[in-house]
């Protein structure tokens, strides 16, 4: 129960059981729960990041270390009866469903039984005026792409797809043998053995732009194996290239959603980082995309490939026809 399909349930539930128990002992808790003192540390360096709208002092779960224990000494609410707005109900509902249908839930009846339950209360809840527009659509596309994949899945099919890899800002097409369908950090995957690559892949949902269901087995190789998500879909490697960035205070989001090093806070709410990257395009693709609010102290060449890139794309713009106010 140390993957992403376990680390859910074991978030909601680690909050209640904490508060019944000050004071208990790390390693304790990690034996109740099935996984490791480190495993369990993890989840509550998350914990301190969940929390209530506002996300700032008196707003996120607390938890106070003495030694080898661990005592919650803020439980953001999550000691009180829930109650949900019709909004709120509905968008639980949803990703309940995308749940219960995905392969390897270890325990669908529970997400059934949740269901129900929410589906029972719904009429008792209050609307709250959601605005449905362009990321409905979206979610729809995705959703029939999720479709195709759980019919190949259930009729061990190989799948034929066009997939956008972001890192390299480009389209191929692959064909590939399905295992697994993947929920991490609510974001969809397919987990499949390229044959592109040679190599057992994941790939984004939402980045799927066409899927079609082959007329000839999965067949991934013996040696094909699960990817260990439990720290996430990116797991950096010592071999790829290291960059020291300064962001500014509109591009803290960075430390946050991609995997980073803090390195120090410095004046002005700037903050330096370090990040790994497997490809120089995408990281400067990344740093451009942010503006004058990074700037890339090291290495020395992605600095120049940022440069580079600019320049071109102010050159370009010079010969851009001129359309403001006409």
């Amino acid at each position: 129960m140390s993957g992403t399909t376990g680390r859910m349930p074991r978030l909601l539930a680690l909050v209640p059981y904490l508060l019944a128990r000050p004071g208990i002992r790390i390693e304790d808790a990690a034996r109740d729960f099935g996984v490791t003192a480190r495993q369990l540390r993890r989840d509550l360096e998350l914990l301190w990041m969940c929390g209530l709208p506002g996300y700032g002092p008196g707003d996120l779960i607390d938890l106070s270390f003495e030694g080898d224990t661990v005592t919650v000494t803020f439980d953001a609410g999550m000691n009180r009866p829930l109650r949900l707005t019709g909004g709120e109900a509905t968008a639980l509902l949803v990703a309940l469903r995308a749940v219960a249908e995905t392969p390897g839930v270890v325990d669908t009846d529970a997400v059934h039984r949740a269901i129900a339950k929410i589906e029972a209360a719904a009429g008792q809840a209050q609307p709250s005026g959601v605005v449905v527009g362009l990321a409905v659509r979206e979610g729809e596309r995705t959703a029939a792409t999720r479709r195709v994949v759980q019919n190949a899945l259930r009729a061990g099919r190989a799948l034929r797809i066009r997939y956008y890899t972001a890192s390299r800002d480009q389209i191929t097409e692959r064909t590939v043998d399905p295992m697994r369908l993947l929920i991490v950090q609510a974001v969809g995957y397919l987990e499949a053995w390229c044959r592109r690559a040679e190599g057992v892949r994941l790939f984004r949902l939402d980045r799927i732009d066409e899927v079609a269901v082959l007329d000839e087995p999965a067949a991934p190789p013996p040696a094909a194996r699960p990817t260990d998500i439990s720290d996430g879909v990116f797991r950096a490697r010592p071999d790829q290239p290291e960059a020291v960035l300064v962001l500014e205070p509109d591009a803290r989001w960075v430390a946050e959603y991609y995997p980073c090093e803090e390195l120090g806070e410095l004046d002005g709410g700037r903050l330096r980082v370090r990040m790994r990257y497997g490809d120089e395009s995408w990281m400067v693709r990344l740093v451009m995309g942010l503006g004058g609010d990074a700037r890339v102290e090291s290495p020395p060449g992605l600095a120049d490939a940022v440069r580079s890139r600019a320049a071109a794309a102010l050159e370009r713009a010079r010969h851009l026809p001129a359309t403001l106010g006409q």
